[in-house]
């Protein structure tokens, strides 16, 4: 995926999928940087290993650094107490299995309640509701997709709420564009999946 920010691509997040019978490991790279006036306002440059077995979630991991800030998530499922355990920089504890990791990649964070922050390991509360059916063109090819407003359900400060505009290929699953407003217009778009 590109990452655009005020419609000027400044980086990027990429998705590798490996399959070996019945798991799935997903490694994200995702870095970015916000420069104004030649100054360097926001960076993101992380990188994140998640690993599935028949569609469950194993294990997530994640290493960042934002404005030379460190942020991580080390989690595992618990097959004994039936939770993940999570070891992050904003929360430390259990959490239920319904919860989702917070990656662009998976079009089940718009079938779920709360998610996982995958920068910080926080849990935040949300709410999928559909808006629109739209189209759009995409490698000379004409793409019919659903929208999505996903929002924070709980009281956050505004720069931890979740807010996001969400285009999904609803045959595929795929997450084809993401859009939201923080200190500019930003958007998450599909270049390229195989």
């Amino acid at each position: 995926m590109e990452v655009l920010r005020n419609e000027k691509i400044i980086g990027y997040s990429n998705y590798f999928f490996k399959h070996s019978g019945d798991t799935m490991i997903v490694e994200n790279y995702t870095k970015f940087n916000v420069e104004m006036f030649g100054i360097n306002v926001f960076t993101i440059n992380s990188k994140s290993k998640e690993i599935y077995e028949k569609d469950k979630l194993l294990s997530f991991e994640s290493s960042t650094l934002q404005n030379d800030k460190k942020k991580f998530v080390k989690l595992i499922y618990d097959k004994n107490k039936n939770k993940f355990i999570i070891n992050g920089s904003s929360y430390v504890g259990e959490a239920n299995q319904e919860n989702i990791i917070g990656n662009w990649w998976n079009a089940k964070i718009l079938e779920t309640k709360t998610q996982i922050s995958p920068l910080s390991g926080s849990i935040k509360k949300q709410e999928v509701k559909f808006t629109n059916k739209d189209q759009i063109e995409y490698k000379n090819k004409k793409i019919k997709l659903s929208q999505f407003k996903l929002k924070s359900t709980e009281d956050l400060p505004d720069d931890k709420k979740l807010d996001f505009d969400i285009w999904l290929e609803p045959n595929k699953g795929i997450i084809f564009k993401v859009k939201y407003n923080r200190l500019g217009s930003w958007e998450y778009r599909l270049k390229n999946y195989e």
